[in-house]
């Protein structure tokens, strides 16, 4: 740390390696958590006989808390630094998974969407202080490619949730609806209580984790990397709001990241059922297929890092995103398990949607506004909670899971817009 130099802007002369690395291994921490809920909503849509759309609230509850926290959560780090909004945020992600011990002995679904919720409401935190500070902890003219790099880790946090709900969830045997269809009305009634049982194994690990991590955060020094401006005093919070409800190129820009959570998450929420609907297999196999998701997600993101060093970010994103529309309208309309293939491929699709969406973002702000506008482009995910949530009315207003996936087609090609548009503008 003796020759890293913060400067004027926020910005850094150099990268700290540990602390960047450190940094980075927050964004699978999250990618766990998320790609769990993809086991979730597979395991309670069973357990408590549930439909599409309300199996999505699973998503709305996690999501929701990213929504409402995002704000809070800037205004701790504007009063205070990354460093300490990252360690409140993990300090609620334990006290989250830890309320999957009640959840799990309560058996309501109630009360595992306040689990899921509480967790989310810890990687608010995490998310809000962790994208803007892997932007900043560096020299300005690589702070996309630093992004880019930090969320490259969040596949391997991904996978991770997804190997841990496979074996700790799921069971082996034939699936879950055909193990019910033949118990009596006690013995259904056990067996549901013995499945909430393990959705609580994969938090118990989790927390183990999250604990280290905790006291290498609290044993590492960190650089602030706020900027030095004299107006910095008169920038107040209101002021802010009404400089970004003027800016066109910043609503559009989160219209583009609200609709691109929402399209990755509703096809990562409903890749296991759309295998379990078009085959004769069991949730264990069908997870297979979001490992296979969650790989091409992370091959995604190198093809796409090295792209973009021939080509500029835009046109790079605006054909990802025409590849995507054919993909999922693939997806939707090709009625054999090849279906299921083609999401996977939408996955790789994804790959650098978010850094490259949030970093385009940020780039259309000045820099004292950018605390509270990185909150606001946390705060989109909320399109996590919404995108997720129609498409399981979709679902269930068509009777047709796999036609509901024009969902998701739409709001990839919205994306494809944003970028076209954003390139036509200069």
């Amino acid at each position: 740390m003796k020759d890293i130099q913060q400067l004027s802007n926020g910005y850094l002369n150099k990268t700290p390696l540990f602390q960047f690395i450190l940094l980075s291994c927050l964004f699978p921490l999250w990618g766990a958590a998320a790609s769990l809920n993809d086991i979730l909503i597979t395991q309670f849509k069973s357990v408590f006989t549930l439909s599409d759309f309300a199996s999505a609230l699973v998503q709305s509850a996690f999501y929701g808390g990213y929504f409402l926290i995002a704000i809070p959560a800037s205004l701790v780090i504007r009063k205070t630094s990354y460093k300490v909004a990252i360690l409140i945020g993990l300090t609620l992600y334990i006290i989250g998974c830890s309320m999957f011990y009640p959840a799990s002995h309560m058996a309501t679904y109630t009360m595992f969407l306040a689990a899921i919720f509480s967790i989310a409401i810890g990687l608010s935190f995490l998310e809000t202080s962790a994208n803007t500070y892997s932007s900043m902890i560096g020299h300005k003219d690589y702070a996309t490619l630093r992004l880019n790099i930090s969320q490259t880790f969040y596949p391997i946090g991904a996978i991770s949730g997804i190997l841990l709900g496979k074996y700790l969830i799921f069971q082996e045997g034939e699936s879950l609806g055909k193990k019910m269809q033949n118990l009596t009305p006690e013995q259904l009634h056990s067996f549901k209580l013995s499945l909430l049982e393990y959705t609580l194994q994969p938090y118990k690990y989790l927390i183990f984790v999250l604990i280290g991590v905790t006291i290498l955060f609290l044993v590492t020094q960190f650089p602030k990397c706020k900027p030095v401006s004299e107006n910095k005093e008169k920038v107040r919070f209101i002021d802010t709001l009404k400089y970004l409800a003027r800016n066109s190129k910043f609503k559009k820009g989160i219209i583009a990241q609200f609709l691109y959570v929402g399209m990755q998450v509703a096809v990562w929420s409903f890749t296991i059922r759309l295998a379990l609907n078009l085959s004769d297999i069991n949730e264990r196999t069908a997870s297979n297929f979001m490992i296979y998701s969650f790989i091409g997600f992370f091959i995604g993101k190198f093809i796409a890092n090295f792209l973009m060093t021939k080509f500029k970010s835009d046109t790079v994103l605006i054909w990802y995103s025409i590849l995507g529309v054919i993909t999922l309208a693939y997806t939707a309309f090709v009625p054999n398990f090849s279906a299921v293939y083609a999401a996977i491929f939408a996955s790789v699709l994804f790959g650098p949607c978010w850094a490259t969406i949030y970093a385009s973002v940020l780039d259309t702000v000045k820099q004292e506004h950018r605390e509270i506008a990185g909150a606001i482009v946390v705060m989109s995910i909320i399109g996590a909670a919404v995108i997720p949530a129609i498409h399981g009315f979709v679902s269930d207003s068509l009777g047709s899971l796999q036609l509901a996936f024009i969902v998701p087609l739409f709001c990839f090609a919205y994306v494809g817009y944003y970028f076209f548009d954003k390139r036509s503008e200069k």
